[in-house]
């Protein structure tokens, strides 16, 4: 696959030294500029391992995956990118499937690109029952309302710069995922979905690991969904 576009990675990180290396490393090199871990409020050493493996460590206080995303993007477009790679940064994700999710924009025009952990293989324990749940309602509100067909609000995806730009990425925390996807389904936008493998992630989830926070979660995806029908 031939990789004419400038690529950029952006891994939002909250206390993920144990798996941030990881994640580093299991990027393909040959496809991307630069690696970019956005150093969530972090208390841990995962900016210094991050630094260590080469990645380009931005620090963002204000706790929030939104608000690390946002950071992201702006040094990629400052930076100059054609394309803009999310992941997480506790290896739950296989960074070495990235042609996978980038192929689609760049033989086949599409805009955004959502790794689906739905169509993929998802190792037993991997989601928890609400996040399961979740992603099943939330996609199919998002088909009711919208008319797009998705499986997953999967962290692992692909958008064009230009794409982002209609978007006007705006939350700063739970609804970053379902935001996208809701606002690029309505703008039109050439989406698509390919399937992608999901593991047990390293150390215990900020959101999905607590009660409190799956529940913020899914009250916050089903407000963003509810906000951007009308």
């Amino acid at each position: 696959m031939s990789n004419m576009k400038i690529v950029r990675v952006v891994i939002p990180a909250h206390n993920e030294s144990a798996s941030i290396g990881k994640v580093v490393q299991a990027i393909p090199e040959a496809l991307v500029a630069e690696i970019v871990v956005v150093n969530n409020a972090s208390t841990d050493t995962t900016k210094d391992v991050a630094e260590s493996w080469g990645a380009t460590v931005l620090d963002q206080p204000l706790k929030g995956y939104g608000h690390s995303c946002l950071m992201g993007i702006a040094h990629c477009t400052q930076k100059g990118t054609d394309i803009i790679v999310f992941l997480d940064g506790d290896f739950s994700d296989y960074p070495e499937e990235m042609p996978l999710v980038l192929k689609p924009i760049l033989e086949q025009n599409a805009d955004l690109v959502i790794g689906s952990r739905a169509l993929g293989d998802r190792e037993s324990g991997s989601m928890t029952f609400p996040q399961v749940f979740g992603n099943w309602l939330a996609t199919r509100l998002i088909r009711l309302f919208f008319g797009v067909q998705f499986t997953d609000l999967g962290p692992f995806r692909a958008i064009t710069t230009k794409a982002l730009e209609k978007l006007d990425m705006r939350d700063k925390t739970y609804g970053w995922t379902v935001e996208m996807q809701v606002k690029a389904a309505k703008l039109g936008l050439r989406c698509v979905e390919v399937p992608v493998n999901y593991r047990r992630r390293i150390g215990k989830s900020k959101v999905s690991g607590t009660i409190k926070g799956a529940f913020m979660a899914g009250v916050k995806i089903l407000w963003t969904i509810f906000k951007y029908a009308k």
